[in-house]
């Protein structure tokens, strides 16, 4: 039977952890029905947590059913604040008198599935059936490696380091993207003097048809053979991104890239919590002072709280100079912060000032840098043991 394969490949997948299903009591229906769901699937564990639903799904919970009322506005703010606080776990809402902008509001602040109520046991199954595939949420599946950059507040250079590092690489033949996330300050396509780059906005648009659009024959390309998606043209509304919109994008991205840089914005929402989740490594960039590295010990222990604390991590100083060590050594703050910082980039603020403002790899305003050496071990760093990505040819204009 289909229904049984998901989950019990999960239980396999999972060194034979049974699933566990939370269920705000009479979110299905009477017992009846819980029982006929239930039977479907022998190897998840359907427990109640109670008449109502909570403030934050209970630890070790997989997947939470629960109940609302599309027409009740207290309802409704109550759902969306609950799929806030557990961004996590797999909610899926069982909507009374289900409208289709309700629907979508929901699944856009990460609800995994919204099921009309009353519905039959053959939707319901088809929707936790989908839920317990096991690649599901498996960053290391088939496609291409996603690296995110995360910043320790604004002004750290992680745009101009993920910009140079990508070009870099691109220059060498290497299969490489940009995708920026920031739905309001992104500036990547500024970076690289393309203007007229394909948007964020662009490959949402298309809707379910991005599955089967060609990323790499849609985007343009920089002189460097950087393909970017570009941020919005407008300042867009965070909430105008969903979990699901952005993980069709990373999907279609993996897809079609042998290596994509996710630029992400500095706001912790749903939606960047599940592209954190199917990256395959984290970025945290940051400068040498007090501040920025309280921002670095904030951004290490919202990973930790959510569960992200278990993916490649790399910690970078970024526009390093001499001046900077006299306050505060490198040594005290990886003490501090119990972790070392594998890469430090000096600071050449007129090269990558000039690189730029004219839109360009830094080899092209000076080669054989002390920068442009450091970004160069910094990038090949991130690029996957297994790929075949050439290094690049630092005499290339």
């Amino acid at each position: 039977m289909t229904e049984l394969s998901s989950s019990a490949k999960f239980a396999a997948a999972n060194a034979g952890v049974i699933p566990r299903v939370g269920l705000v009591d009479g979110a299905l229906g009477d017992e009846q029905q819980l029982a006929s769901i239930a039977a479907l699937f022998p190897h998840v564990s359907f427990e109640s947590i109670g008449p109502t639903w909570p403030q934050r799904a209970p630890a070790g919970i997989d997947v939470l059913i629960a109940g609302a009322d599309a027409t009740v506005v207290t309802d409704v703010e109550a759902a969306v604040h609950r799929l806030r606080a557990s961004p996590t776990v797999r909610i899926v809402i069982m909507l009374r008198k289900a409208d289709v902008s309700t629907t979508r509001m929901l699944m856009r602040e990460g609800a995994a599935d919204v099921v009309p109520f009353p519905t039959s046991e053959a939707a319901l199954a088809l929707s936790l059936d989908g839920l317990f595939t096991p690649d599901a949420d498996a960053p290391d599946g088939p496609g291409g490696r996603v690296v995110a950059f995360l910043k320790a507040g604004g002004g750290v250079g992680a745009t101009a380091l993920a910009v140079q590092a990508g070009a870099l690489l691109a220059s060498g033949g290497a299969d490489v993207c940009v995708a920026d996330l920031d739905l309001q300050f992104g500036a990547v396509s500024t970076y690289l003097d393309m203007s007229d780059a394909v948007t964020l906005s662009d490959c949402l648009s298309a809707g379910a048809g991005l599955q089967d659009m060609s990323l790499k024959a849609m985007l343009t390309s920089h002189r460097s053979g950087l393909r970017l998606v570009g941020g919005p043209r407008q300042l867009t509304p965070l909430e105008a991104l969903g979990p699901p919109q952005v993980e069709a994008l990373i999907n279609a991205l993996k897809r079609d890239f042998a290596l994509t840089f996710l630029d992400m914005p500095t706001v912790w929402t749903a939606w960047t919590n599940r592209a954190l989740q199917m990256a395959d490594h984290i970025v945290i960039i940051t400068h040498l002072s007090v501040p920025h590295l309280q921002m670095v010990d904030r951004q290490l222990q919202v990973l930790k709280a959510q569960g992200l604390d278990g993916r490649k991590l790399t910690l970078v100083i970024n526009g390093l100079a001499p001046e900077h060590t006299e306050f505060i050594s490198v040594k005290t703050a990886e003490r501090a912060l119990g972790r070392e910082f594998a890469v430090t980039i000096p600071e050449d603020r007129k090269v990558m000032t000039a690189a730029i403002n004219q839109g360009v790899e830094i080899a092209a305003i000076k080669r054989g840098t002390k920068l442009e050496k450091a970004i160069a071990d910094f990038a090949h760093m991130l690029v996957p043991a297994t790929a075949t990505m050439t290094k690049p040819d630092r005499k290339r204009r």
